[in-house]
Formats: structure tokens, sequence, C-alpha cells
């Protein structure tokens, strides 16, 4: 393997790649384990392109000669304050997709910090020993969605154009 810093990121998409193609064979297949198959190549996708977020950081980082060009987490570069001593402009990209909850970044964000909280069960009501019968339902909570195959391939589309953009401009004439 080369040792180029680009090299990473496309590993990270390719094997992205393959845990949503897994991911689609599951949901089309009628194991009898699928639903763990398809949560198992659900997070296996989203480590993935955690990665090759990384990964991208990683060549921008390496290309301006940062301090910071080692992390081992995106969000130490994706801060303000990595652009206090110079003006990146692919790097302010990705800073100002990170710090808006609507963007695809920072939902990916979001979605990969949430792997490492612990399951939490469903909230009941509270039982009114008077009356048994009825039954208080918060309609306020909504249930959290599962990321689906479809929503986490337009994350690898958005994350493989950038990267592609990107290392036009990176690339020295």
């Amino acid at each position: 393997m080369a040792y180029e810093l680009y090299t990473r990121t496309n590993q990270k998409l390719y094997f992205a790649g393959l845990a949503l193609q897994s991911m689609g064979t599951a949901q089309a297949g009628q194991a009898v384990n699928a639903p763990g198959l398809l949560q198992a190549e659900r997070e296996s996708a989203l480590f993935h392109l955690y990665g090759a977020l990384l990964g991208l950081c990683h060549e921008i980082a390496g290309y301006y000669r940062l301090p910071q060009a080692g992390a081992a987490r995106a969000e130490l570069l994706l801060r303000e304050d990595v652009l206090q001593d110079t003006a990146i402009p692919e790097l302010a990209e990705l800073i100002e997709l990170a710090q808006h909850s609507h963007t695809w970044l920072a939902q990916l964000l979001a979605a990969y910090a949430a792997l490492f909280q612990p399951p939490r069960a469903p909230k009941q009501p509270k039982g009114d020993v008077l009356q048994p019968l009825i039954q208080a339902v918060n309609l306020d909570a909504p249930e959290d969605p599962e990321l689906s195959r479809e929503t986490l391939e337009s994350w690898r589309q958005e994350l493989k154009t950038l990267a592609l953009r990107f290392r036009e401009g990176l690339s020295e004439c």
C-alpha cells in the first residue's frame, strides 16, 4: 500500500461501500439474524465513513502542514481555532458543514458519536394505581429512526465528491 494520505480516505470510502452493499443484501434476505446483520453493517458503514472523513482531514492538514495533522479524531481538526493562523478554504468548508446541525456532515458526526452512547430504555409512563386501564403517552418525544442505507449512501457520495473536489484544489501544478 502506498503511504500517501489520500489512500486511507479512498480505502475507507471503499470499505463503507462494501458495508452498504452487505447491508442491502441483509435487507433483501430472510435470514433469521437479518436484524443483527443490518445493525452490524449500519455501524460498520458509519465507522468507515467517519474514517474517510478523518482521512480527508488528514489530507488537508498534511497538505498545509498543520501541527494537528496527526489528530486521532476529526473533531480536533473541525474547530474554528485551527483556522486562526492560516486561512484554509477546504477546512473552513468542512467546519461550516460540521457546525450546522441540518447538514449531512453534522448528522454523520452526530450518528458516529451516538455509537458510543450506552443503550437507553424507552421511557415508560408512570402507572396510576387508581386507574390501571388509562395509560399516559408522551407524544413529544419522537423515536430515533435508524439510519437507512440510502442516507448512509448519500453521505458516502457527498464525502466522495468533496474529497475529489478538494484534491483538485490541493494538487500542486
